[in-house]
């Protein structure tokens, strides 16, 4: 009997031990879901005024760049200079020789000598022409009365027909002399005119010949540097052929292309007397906003800047990245890029350290005092004392939950 109770009594120990065991144990900690932060830094937002910049790329040019040619045919006699050297007002450029200068101005003024000798001539041959008309009108009178009397004497048969034909025709050969002298007279003026015509043409002439003579030797208007030399000592060259250019080292331009949407902007400014200026890296060269080129293009429109101070080694034909500083605006904040999200978008912390978006407007941009870029926007919600996040997160959006990365002891991911 006591062998079949065995099993039933130890089933129940063991479902006793187990109900002892369950009654007695620990209860469990409760485990609640926990939302994770993420560590940004933020910037408080002061509006205040800033100066926007435009970055340019622009090529400097020289416009007042003189180019020199040759005024007279002939051989180069000098040229002092080299390509890129710097010269002075005065300084000689490039001559020609005199041997080809002389005998073209010996030409022209041998010319005007001959025609004054020719308007010397006609004025004696006129006043010979007025003298001898007197004369030849008294013979043509002489042998009107001689045909006169010999028709008389013809008629009272005193004399033969022979006499009145020679008497005839003395006074035919008189009139013509008369008529031609008296041609000559009345061409006197048209002759003189002509001859004054040519007298002034020649005397142009020499003129230009002395200026071209004048010019065969070059020297330097203001103070330059010398650039695309093209002869050398003793080349033969033509008329109106290049020799050399010379640009100013002051007066230097810098053309760059400014885009559509700002241009408006920069020229209200300009024609409210503003003075608006650009500069190279690191401040080197400064550059003021002067004008616009005449006409646009789809990429926009030719700013023309011009340098003021040194040049310090630019050249005209190079290369420079410029940053044109705007017209000053107000009531707008400078923020680093890592706070921008996509075109004008950006986030705020709110009192229950969540992220708030918001849609800002892009002004430009701004350098700081150590030269870092930054960019300038504006906002209604860009109120004083916000806090603007300026960390860059990958999964930014609206009701994250975020922290600061120094109350937290570590720095921002």
């Amino acid at each position: 009997m006591s062998k079949r109770l065995l099993p039933l009594i130890i089933l129940a120990v063991g479902v006793l031990g187990f109900l002892i065991l369950k009654m007695t144990r620990p209860e469990p900690a409760e485990v609640t879901a926990t939302e994770r932060s993420w560590r940004v830094e933020v910037q408080t937002i002061e509006p205040g005024s800033h100066t926007p910049v435009l970055p340019l790329y622009g090529e400097v040019m020289a416009p007042d760049q003189v180019n020199v040619t040759a005024t007279l045919a002939g051989r180069i006699g000098a040229r002092p200079v080299s390509e890129g050297e710097s010269v002075t007002t005065g300084d000689l450029l490039v001559a020609l020789e005199d041997a080809d200068i002389n005998p073209a101005l010996a030409q022209a003024e041998a010319q005007v000598d001959d025609l004054q000798a020719q308007i010397r001539s006609e004025q004696v041959r006129y006043r010979n022409d007025l003298a001898a008309l007197k004369t030849e009108q008294a013979i043509r009178d002489n042998a009107r009365r001689q045909l006169e009397r010999t028709d008389s004497l013809v008629k009272r048969n005193l004399a033969s027909r022979e006499d009145l034909e020679a008497a005839t025709d003395a006074l035919a050969r008189s009139e013509l002399t008369v008529s031609t002298r008296q041609r000559a007279i009345d061409e006197h003026p048209s002759r003189l005119q002509s001859l004054e015509a040519r007298l002034a043409q020649a005397e142009a002439a020499l003129d230009t010949t002395r200026r071209d003579a004048e010019r065969a030797r070059v020297t330097a208007p203001f103070d330059g540097v010398i650039t695309d030399v093209q002869v050398a000592p003793g080349d033969q060259v033509s008329r109106n052929e290049p020799l050399l250019s010379l640009y100013p080292v002051k007066g230097l331009e810098l053309r760059a292309r400014v885009p559509e949407m700002f241009r408006a902007e920069l020229v209200a400014a300009l024609d409210r007397g503003e003075r608006l200026y650009a500069f190279s890296e690191n401040r080197q060269h400064r550059f003021e906003l002067a004008r616009f080129a005449g006409t646009s293009g789809p990429a926009g429109t030719e700013a023309i800047l011009t340098l003021t101070g040194e040049p310090a080694g630019i050249r005209p034909g190079g290369l420079l990245p410029v940053s044109l500083e705007r017209p000053e605006q107000s009531s707008v904040v400078a923020i680093p890029f890592s706070a921008l999200y996509g075109a004008s978008v950006v986030y705020l912390m709110n009192s229950e350290s969540r992220m708030e978006r918001v849609t800002v407007e892009r002004i430009g941009e701004a350098r700081t005092a150590n030269g870092e870029r930054q960019l300038v926007v504006a906002g209604k919600a860009l109120m004083p004392g916000a806090r603007l996040i300026t960390t860059h997160l990958p999964n930014a959006m609206s009701g994250l939950k975020v922290e600061l990365a120094a109350e937290a002891g570590e720095p921002s991911p």
